[in-house]
């Protein structure tokens, strides 16, 4: 049976398709999507620049690739795949880098092994636009799954993404002052594609490093290449055994970070962003705007005012946040699920350079890591507490709710005022104090996802029973 049968189920989330392998994410699929991506290709690019083909350490996710590579051979393109599994980042930075008409990566990121997924990114090195990846969602209704004819007019070959991304990390991090700390690093892989890659960073910039994990398991070891703390027990472990200076970590496809301080704390992202908001501007000189989206910390703003530095809130998910880039100058842009990239950076975020940042900046101030945590968040006028309830409602509970804080948001939330009603994504409430609340509803299931961050422990703790009570008597 033809799987043009299930297309349906082919949906575009914020980063591209993502499915269940061997269910809706099979082989006839992917040459459907690649399809559609090769009809969008045509409308933007000629085929005298290449198209860049990657994949992460999944099941078939290199068998994958070779599919696409042989479709878009088959329609006439001339496509470079990369010789091992690859870092998104590093295609990212390639696709720019080559001149190439884009490329497509094979990654389903930080989910559960069963996934694989498929994203197309840009000669601009950064994520697809929503006015992209609408047209390619256009294409794949029409588009064939056909096997390819066999006689292409275009040619696959493999190249090596990582002499010329590394030459460019290095440009954008002070080896020398790193190699000056001797730190004591502790990496774990999770099985992911920046081993090789961020265990050399950190081995040319002299570390004291042991690894993890460094191998491909397509398993991930029985758990999820996702770098949170239920993940990151042996790297705590590790952390405090042998008092390193700090432990770090790569989600499956190195986009996003993980960082353990020395004393065995799993940071968020909110806090490293912080600290290397702060390390940018003191201790490398840097400057220019600083990008967030609505679901991330506001002590970001206290330290843009603070600095006189412009802030911007965009929607949820990356692509946002590589389009402020692109239009202007950005010190630092990143969300609370782990993303960042820096001035001078490509417009994707890349967990490899966001880890080594941190080792940059406990060079620099020659400091513990917890210490730094604790000067940024009092420069900040910190600390400020924040929370994120997922919670599971009926396809009608969630739309009454979203309808009800749409059309009638109230007034305060725990005897808190609101300032004023977003609605960049979802709902936010901006309260006095600095607090704020933000209602997203998930599209792909019946779930509304509540973040919260205020001032104290306790008002949280009131926050979240005050909305969870309200959003349950709208069921």
């Amino acid at each position: 049976m033809s799987a043009s049968s299930n297309s349906s189920k082919i949906k575009f989330g914020t980063d591209g398709w993502r499915g269940i392998i061997a269910d809706d994410f099979t082989f006839p699929n992917v040459r459907k999507v690649t399809r559609a991506i090769a009809r969008y290709l045509e409308t933007a690019y000629t085929k005298d620049r290449p198209v860049l083909i990657a994949y992460d350490t999944r099941f078939l996710a290199d068998q994958f690739a070779q599919t696409a590579a042989q479709v878009l051979a088959d329609l006439g393109w001339n496509v470079k795949v990369t010789d091992r599994d690859c870092p998104t980042p590093v295609i990212a930075y390639n696709a720019r880098h080559l001149n190439s008409a884009g490329a497509l990566m094979f990654t389903a990121s930080h989910n559960p092994a069963p996934y694989c997924g498929i994203k197309y990114i840009p000669d601009y090195a950064g994520p697809a636009t929503p006015e992209i990846t609408d047209t390619i969602v256009a294409n794949i209704e029409s588009a064939s799954d056909e096997l390819p004819s066999g006689k292409p007019s275009g040619s696959i070959s493999t190249f090596d993404p990582k002499p010329d991304y590394l030459q460019f990390i290095y440009t954008l991090l002070d080896v020398e002052k790193i190699k000056s700390a001797q730190l004591k690093v502790k990496y774990d892989a999770l099985y992911s594609t920046s081993r090789g890659y961020l265990d050399e960073v950190l081995l040319q910039s002299g570390a004291q490093l042991e690894s993890f994990h460094t191998w491909r398991d397509v398993l991930f070891g029985g758990g999820m290449p996702e770098p949170k703390g239920e993940q990151l027990v042996e790297l705590v472990e590790a952390v405090r055994r042998d008092h390193a200076d700090l432990g770090l970590a790569t989600d499956g496809d190195s986009d996003r970070f993980g960082i353990v301080d020395e004393l065995g704390n799993v940071l968020t992202p909110n806090t490293v962003l912080l600290v290397l908001a702060r390390h940018l501007i003191k201790n490398r000189g840097k400057s220019g705007a600083i990008v967030r989206t609505v679901a991330t910390t506001h002590l970001l703003d206290n330290f843009a005012a603070k600095y006189g530095l412009t802030i911007y809130e965009t929607a949820v998910g990356f692509k946002y946040i590589g389009e402020k880039m692109r239009e202007t100058d950005v010190l630092i842009g990143g969300e609370e699920s782990g993303g960042l990239s820096i001035i001078g950076h490509i417009p994707e975020k890349d967990g490899i350079l966001a880890d080594m940042l941190i080792a940059e900046a406990i060079a620099y101030e020659g400091k513990p890591l917890s210490q730094l945590v604790k000067e940024a968040i009092a420069e900040a006028d910190g600390p400020l507490y924040n929370n994120r309830l997922d919670l599971h409602l009926t396809e009608d509970h969630k739309n009454a709710v979203i309808n009800s804080f749409t059309k009638n948001p109230p007034s305060e939330v725990a005897g808190i005022k609101v300032k004023e009603v977003g609605r960049k994504d979802g709902i936010k409430l901006y309260l006095e104090e600095g607090s704020w609340v933000l209602l997203r509803p998930s599209g792909t299931e019946p779930l509304v996802r509540v973040y919260l961050e205020t001032k104290s422990p306790e008002k949280l703790t009131k926050l979240a029973q005050e909305l969870e009570g309200a959003i349950a008597k709208l069921g």
